[in-house]
């Protein structure tokens, strides 16, 4: 897994970006539980909607109130009209309320209205604040506990009936219950799917009943942020990160393992070659060093050309080696300074075929006999060893006849003097099409005019 210096970077933003978002995600979860916690929710109870346990909802938050089967009677005689049977009957309900949710109950109260007159008697484990309608005029009082309740303490109207003290709810007249946080009836917070159940007792006229009072619960929840589906979306999404990141890490730990080893094996590569073509132009001092200039002209075309990484290296080992042949040529023909026989031409051009020879188990290097084998070979077809003509001649090779045509230009040779700049250029010029690919020379036309190539 190989990445360049471009991918590498859009990788590492990839990686910023997601992991961003993700805690983005994560704030977003823990805001929504802060949310969630702050809001109050409202729910109304009445009628077989709040007396009839079957007919509460078993989802959210519910309140049930069912009487008690064990109830009692008293007389109440106001006006002490003589009344000798019990005309009130006592009630004792409980008042369920039920988390059925996943998420416990922070606080809670609820506000009770009756619709007709009742006289509450008592009532456990919370505070009730009393609101009762005299003569156009409300009076209001809280009673942290009405088993400590004494009239006396209240400016609340009141009843007393066989000693018992009673407080006179009339119709439309209410209470709102505050639940107990003491440590003997901690009513606050309700556990999911548990629930907490004040009471209270009170006397209702006979033949008369509560069940169409009305009971308005309010109440918060406290969500865990572990609750938060939310929560769990960015965790998994974060577990993904890691492992993606950690994968990444992993195999970019492996391909920089390969890619040194690949930059070392291609040094050694670069050496062998280098020393092995040192050996050949050994063979002609005045041709030292011609090798490698050719296949630094040859990786210039290529790179104009659009080629780069391990294609433009290929290019270059493959047009390094393309006079390897010569090292079969015998010294006193390859130096020879006057004019070659016909014979010794021959033997001359068949540095190309020997090449080729040499390199056809050369199988790492793709069409590395190519160079050798075809780099003599004319645009025009006049060429050898195969007198192959224009585009059928492989393009390294065409690429190779330029730059090594220009560098025997360059450089003094036995038999003659470098040439000049100017004839150079003019010599390039007439052969386009001729002796080389129009293409290919005005490349390096141009990388001569731009002084990419320095003249000797």
């Amino acid at each position: 897994m190989y990445l360049n210096a471009k991918t590498r970077k859009l990788v590492f933003w990839i990686f910023i970006s997601t992991l961003i978002l993700d805690t983005v995600l994560l704030a977003a979860s823990h805001v929504r539980v802060i949310m969630y916690n702050k809001a109050r929710h409202l729910q109304t109870f009445e009628g077989s909607n709040l007396f009839y346990p079957e007919s509460v909802s078993k989802k959210g938050v519910a309140v049930e109130a069912v009487p008690r089967e064990s109830t009692w009677g008293k007389i109440f005689d106001f006006n002490n009209e003589g009344i000798t049977e019990n005309n009130y009957q006592a009630y004792t309900y409980d008042f369920s309320v039920t988390n059925n949710t996943n998420d416990e109950v922070a606080d809670f109260r609820f506000r009770l209205t009756f619709n007709c007159d009742v006289y509450l008697s008592q009532a456990w484990n919370g505070a009730l604040e009393i609101h009762q309608h005299v003569g156009g005029n409300e009076k209001t009082d809280t009673i942290p506990d009405m088993r400590d309740f004494h009239a006396e303490d209240y400016a609340l109207d009141v009843v007393h009936v066989d000693g018992e003290t009673m407080i006179t709810m009339e119709a439309g007249d209410y209470f709102i219950y505050e639940p107990s946080t003491s440590m003997n009836a901690v009513e606050m917070p309700i556990e999911p799917k548990q629930g907490t159940s004040p009471g209270l007792i009170l006397y209702v006229k006979i033949g008369e009943n509560i069940e169409n009072s009305v009971l308005e619960l309010d109440y918060s929840f406290h969500r865990k942020l572990t609750s938060d589906p939310l929560f769990w979306a960015s965790i998994v999404c974060l577990v993904i990160w890691i492992l993606a990141l950690f994968f990444y890490l992993s195999m970019a730990a492996q391909a920089r393992k390969y890619t040194l080893q690949h930059e070392r094996d291609n040094e050694l590569i670069k050496e062998s070659i280098e020393t092995f073509i040192g050996f050949i132009d050994a063979k002609d001092p005045y041709t030292n060093g011609h090798s490698k200039r050719v296949a630094l002209y040859t990786e210039m075309i290529a790179r104009e050309m659009g080629y780069s990484g391990e294609e433009l290296n290929r290019i270059y080992y493959v047009a390094l080696l393309h006079d390897c042949g010569k090292i079969g040529i015998p010294d006193n023909i390859l130096r020879k300074p006057g004019k070659l026989t016909d014979e010794e031409y021959k033997i001359i051009q068949s540095h190309t075929t020997r090449g080729s020879e040499i390199l056809k188990s050369f199988r790492s290097l793709e069409n590395v006999g190519e160079g050798a084998r075809l780099h003599h070979e004319r645009y025009d077809g006049k060429g050898y060893p195969e007198g192959l003509k224009g585009e059928e001649i492989p393009l390294i090779a065409r690429m190779i006849c330029v730059a090594d045509s220009f560098d025997a230009m360059n450089s003094n040779r036995v038999y003659r003097h470098k040439l000049t700049t100017e004839h150079i250029l003019n010599e390039i010029e007439i052969n386009k099409g001729k002796q080389f690919d129009p293409k290919i020379a005005e490349i390096m036309l141009k990388l001569i005019r731009e002084g990419k190539i320095v003249m000797e």
